[in-house]
């Protein structure tokens, strides 16, 4: 008689140690997604005023080997020409979108369920939240953190500010990160000195900089800048960069 009411105690017992274990579980996943929601914030708070000490991405580049070149520049004192080709060539909706632009999402979508080759989506406000804060790389985690990074840093920093930590931070080649490092690196003078054909052909290598050259451009990078400049005179004519007069 005994025996029966042992086994049920013992069961009893077993159970609340389960629940007890998966409440411990859920409290820290919980903590670490709080700690994880205000970091990001603050993060993204921060650099509203500060500019980004490094990328995770010169670091990776430093490790390997390289020497890295950076140097913080102003957006006064950047080239105009230089941003009205990065919108051309990378983003010609940056100042219309919320950070993500589902438009250019569906037109990417269209093109590859009909076979036609696979145009970009991603944003200039994307490509600064990965630059910014993220690694390189795909995946669901970094897809997710690069959404989640993207709509803070549009709440927080005006457009201009992420054109300003875009240009300061995104990979020319050889080690060279942002617009001024590129500019001397490439045609020996300040960024702010650039004129259009030379703005152009540094837009238009951005999506691989150690695949595509300016010095000297191959062909399809000629194209590809000729493209990019007649763009750059709609982009003026259109006040499609009308969002970076404003600080």
């Amino acid at each position: 008689m005994r025996a029966p009411k042992k086994k049920s105690r013992k069961k009893g017992w077993s159970s609340r140690g389960a629940l007890d274990r998966i409440t411990i579980i859920l409290r820290g996943v919980s903590m670490l997604a709080l700690l994880a929601f205000v970091g990001s914030v603050l993060w993204a708070g921060a650099y509203r005023f500060a500019a980004p000490p490094g990328t995770l991405l010169m670091l990776q580049r430093e490790l390997s080997g390289v020497s890295i070149n950076n140097s913080w520049t102003p957006l006064d004192e950047i080239s105009p020409h230089l941003t009205r080709a990065v919108i051309a060539a990378e983003d010609t909706r940056f100042c219309l979108h919320n950070g993500i632009d589902f438009e250019a999402i569906d037109e990417a979508l269209e093109e590859a369920k009909n076979g036609k080759r696979r145009r970009g989506a991603s944003t200039i406000s994307q490509q600064t939240a990965k630059n910014a804060f993220l690694w390189n790389g795909g995946g669901w985690v970094r897809k997710g953190a690069e959404a989640w990074m993207t709509t803070l840093i549009e709440t927080f920093w005006s457009k201009r500010r992420v054109m300003e930590i875009y240009l300061n931070i995104a990979e020319w080649g050889d080690g060279n990160f942002g617009a001024e490092a590129a500019a001397q690196a490439r045609f020996a003078k300040p960024a702010s000195a650039l004129t259009k054909s030379e703005a152009a052909l540094l837009a238009s290598v951005l999506p691989n900089p150690h695949k595509w050259r300016v010095d000297p451009p191959g062909p399809y990078v000629r194209r590809r800048a000729a493209t990019v400049r007649m763009r750059m005179d709609q982009v003026m004519r259109d006040g499609l960069d009308d969002c970076l007069d404003s600080p």
